[in-house]
């Protein structure tokens, strides 16, 4: 690991400062002498990032003439720090002789109260508080804010600066979510503060749907690490994922692991804080991928003056080439653009003088930040107090001031203030608010030289929706490409499975994470109008699916109308056929005194020919938008008018057999055909019909039924039959009367008499039995507008069989052979068959 050391990766180390205020009287140096005496001889370059934000701090306080008026401050910043306990003591009590005491109570000076700023390290600013708590040290910490610190009980003289990260977790998820990158690597350190971090990034990623694809756990102790570094290597470099997020202190053993998988040339990237945004590595950038670390850090407003004040310090040795060295530099885009639109068309050997020759400011860090608010902490502090000792100084007396550190936590704990740049800052430890973040994009340039891009920012406190902003037009420009966010070509993916596109829906992969599984089309008349959804949603019973399944569109309404094809057909029939019938009835009407006409009852033809005429004209109920008035008469009507038709032609088939037996010898049955025995045939059926319509009506009549399943993208409106029962004991009876009809007529079909029709009425009746027995199967094998059609063809086919097998040879002899239709003809014909036989 030494081997990939690199000066400008070197992770951050701690920094300790004392604040102590003075007196105008008693300051017996020039405080810019002290400045420079401090920064320039006892400060390691490695550390100005940390004492140089103090010194501007202090630099500003003692130029302002409303803060602490007629009192300084000044600062000592301690090198070689020891770090174990008998080392400290050893120290304090050799700068105690040195005439330098750290203590706040020695019995030679009188009582004074420094305040010590420690940080960034959890671990340094714990011991140290430990110890200097004997002494009622008033501790202020930078670096990240940890709960531990927060306990009063342990660390009663501790005040963090920075503020909460609960909502860090957040920050991060919405954006993965963004940059729809699902399937992330965690490493964290194994201590509170990680597995803390571990728990708040699970919760919002059950509730965001962002699935770790690994977790490594950091061992605080190197030798366990050691043991384990070669399986934590492999999780990296072997996981699909090209997102790591990187949580835990910089002095951590994570620090190492992160500095040597970066100098392993592993390119991902990684989401972190703003602890680590140094330069990796001198690694060239490269405009073809969007690798690096996005950092959070605080956000807060600017400060200005800070170059200046650095450089005015001692010129010659802060310049901007050394302070370009020292921290990031932020490049005014539109001077860097002007000179290259974008990255793709920018030479790779850039060199840190052509960057000096761009615009930059030094802005802080978090860290540097939070010292920053520390010193003014004090400050307001210690001015609080001071006026309190004022306002209770008796008139005329004159004494001098002094700090006691015990009544400058009364005021420490309980300040808030605005700084200079207009942020609020509250030292209550209790009432600390969760943080805004801002995101940076880091990368390395040639030479070394770390180029940071602020690309959006997130502030907790907003709506739902609209907590994170990324400002597009920055990271257009920095990665060269114009298309949105989420379609770069240059940004690597981060998923686990691919997404699954509207009109399919996830199914998950047996033991694998949430976000790793397989896309299956939604089933039948269901759909998905989003991306990974894990249920698709059924259409409405008046809506169904669309071919691709990701939307539902509206069915249409559909029954047999008098508009379509299917319906003016069957209606012009019905119509043809029933004026075909009444001119049947005008031929039989107007030869009403012919033989053939007189041969076979002649009322009971009239009755058959009227009857077929409404039969015919009854199938137009079922042909238009079907109501219950409709779907009652459809049936009703239907099977009345048929009992008729065919009871009239079973009372003909009677009247035939008795008309024989009559004529013949012996018999004494004419009184049966003179009575019109034969006509009580019809109401009599026609009453047991009209007791069956009645028990259907009153059990279970028809009504109108949607059918909306039967036929796909439609809804079909039809007259549900009611009782199944009762509709076939309806066509049923007729069935028994066309059979009686059928048998009675086909046993005197051989009868010789003249102008017998039985033959006749035997093809009729045959006719009509085959026309409804194959009605069966196929009305019950169609569905929709098609099975109505169904029925209304075998109505008017089981009517114009009745009437074209018997009263169509009788229309010939009338119409076309009037000499057969005479009584002369029917001598000849009697005789000749006499003669014959």
């Amino acid at each position: 690991m030494k081997q990939n050391e690199d000066k400008s990766g070197d992770v951050v180390t701690g920094c300790i400062f004392f604040l102590l205020a003075m007196q105008s009287s008693e300051v017996d140096v020039d405080l810019k002498d002290h400045s420079n005496l401090i920064l320039d001889v006892l400060t390691p370059p490695e550390d100005y990032q940390f004492a140089l934000p103090l010194a501007f701090a202090v630099e500003e306080i003692n130029r302002n003439l409303y803060l602490l008026p007629n009192v300084s401050l000044i600062f000592i910043f301690l090198t070689e720090l020891p770090h174990d306990k008998q080392a400290l003591q050893k120290f304090i009590y050799i700068t105690t002789k040195r005439e330098r005491p750290l203590l706040n109570y020695n019995c030679e000076y009188k009582p004074q109260c420094r305040v010590m700023i420690t940080g960034p390290m959890l671990a340094q600013s714990m011991s140290l508080a430990h110890f200097f708590a004997l002494y009622k040290y008033p501790q202020l910490t930078y670096g990240p804010f940890h709960p531990i610190l927060s306990d009063r009980e342990q660390f009663p003289n501790l005040y963090q600066m920075a503020p909460k990260d609960t909502a860090l977790a957040l920050a991060m998820v919405s954006l993965m979510l963004h940059f729809n990158w699902n399937w992330v690597g965690l490493a964290i350190s194994d201590d509170d503060q990680g597995l803390q971090f571990l728990l708040d990034l699970r919760g919002e990623n059950e509730v965001q749907r962002v699935c770790l694809a690994f977790v490594i756990v950091i061992p605080v102790n190197m030798e366990l690490y050691m043991s384990r570094a070669e399986v934590c290597n492999n999780q990296i470099e072997t996981s699909s994922t090209n997102v790591v997020i990187i949580y835990g202190d910089t002095d951590s053993t994570l620090a190492v692991c992160f500095r040597m998988w970066v100098s392993q040339g592993i390119q991902r990237i990684w989401v972190t804080t703003s602890q680590w945004d140094v330069i990796t590595s001198k690694i060239d950038f490269t405009v073809d991928s969007f690798h690096g670390i996005l950092a959070f850090a605080h956000h807060h407003a600017e400060i200005s003056g800070f170059k200046n004040f650095v450089q005015t310090l001692n010129s010659a040795k802060y310049t901007d080439l050394f302070l370009a060295q020292l921290g990031w530099m932020y490049f005014s885009c539109k001077a860097f653009t002007s000179n290259c639109n974008t990255l793709e068309n920018c030479s790779l050997n850039f060199s840190l003088e052509w960057l000096m020759l761009q615009s930059f400011d030094m802005t802080f860090s978090d860290d540097a930040y939070d010292i920053y608010n520390a010193v003014y902490a004090m400050a307001h502090a210690l001015h609080e107090m001071l006026l309190q000792q004022v306002e209770n100084q008796r008139m005329n007396t004159l004494r001098e001031l002094h700090s006691d550190c015990s009544q400058l936590h009364l005021f420490l704990k309980n300040m808030h203030f605005v700084n200079p740049v207009g942020d609020v800052i509250n030292m209550n430890q209790k009432e600390k608010l969760q943080a805004e973040y801002g995101i940076y994009h880091i990368c390395n340039f040639p030479h070394g030289v770390g180029f940071k891009v602020t690309i959006g920012e997130f502030k907790p406190y907003c709506p739902h929706g609209h907590q994170l902003h990324l400002y597009e037009d920055v990271i257009e420009w920095a990665t060269g490409s114009r298309q949105h966010l989420s379609a770069f070509p240059q940004m690597p993916s981060a998923v686990c499975s691919v997404a699954c596109p509207p009109g399919f829906r996830k199914i998950r992969q047996e033991g694998m994470a949430a976000c790793c599984f397989d896309c299956t089309p939604c089933p039948a008349n269901e759909i998905s109008n989003e991306t990974d959804m894990d249920q698709c949603m059924k259409c409405p019973e008046d809506q169904y699916a669309n071919a691709e399944q990701n939307y539902c569109l509206y069915k249409d309404v559909t029954f047999l109308t008098f508009d379509d094809t299917l319906g003016m057909t069957l209606s012009s029939m019905a119509l043809c056929l029933s004026a075909f019938t009444l001119l049947v009835l005008g031929i039989f009407v107007k030869h009403k005194d012919t033989p053939i006409v007189k041969a076979n009852n002649l009322t009971l033809s009239y009755i058959l020919l009227i009857s077929l005429i409404f039969c015919f004209l009854s199938s137009l109920l079922f042909i238009g938008h079907p109501n219950s008035v409709t779907c009652i008469m459809q049936q009703i009507t239907y099977g009345i008018l048929f009992t008729v038709a065919v009871s009239t032609v079973l009372a003909k088939t009677i009247t035939v057999v008795l008309a024989f037996k009559v004529t013949t010898p012996g018999k004494r049955m004419k009184w049966f055909l003179l009575s019109g025995a034969p006509t009580y045939i019809i109401p009599i059926c026609i009453i047991i019909q009209i007791i069956l319509c009645a028990i259907w009506l009153g059990t279970s009549p028809p009504s109108v039924d949607i059918d909306a399943h039967s036929e796909h993208g439609h809804i079909i409106i039809v007259c549900n039959k009611g009782s199944v029962t009762a509709f076939y004991s309806v066509l049923g009876y007729l069935g028994s009367l066309a059979l009686g009809s059928f048998t009675v007529a086909f046993l005197a079909r051989n009868l010789p008499d003249t102008f017998n029709e039985a033959k006749f009425l035997t093809f009729s009746m045959l006719l009509f039995c085959s026309v409804w027995v194959t009605f069966l199967p196929v009305y019950h094998s169609t569905k929709g507008k098609v099975m109505v059609a169904v029925e209304v063809f075998s109505i008017l086919a089981s009517s114009a069989g009745l009437l074209g097998c018997i009263f169509f040879p009788k229309c010939y002899i009338i119409l076309l052979r009037p000499e057969r239709n005479s009584l002369q003809s029917l001598r000849d014909k009697t005789f000749s068959r006499t003669h014959i036989s």
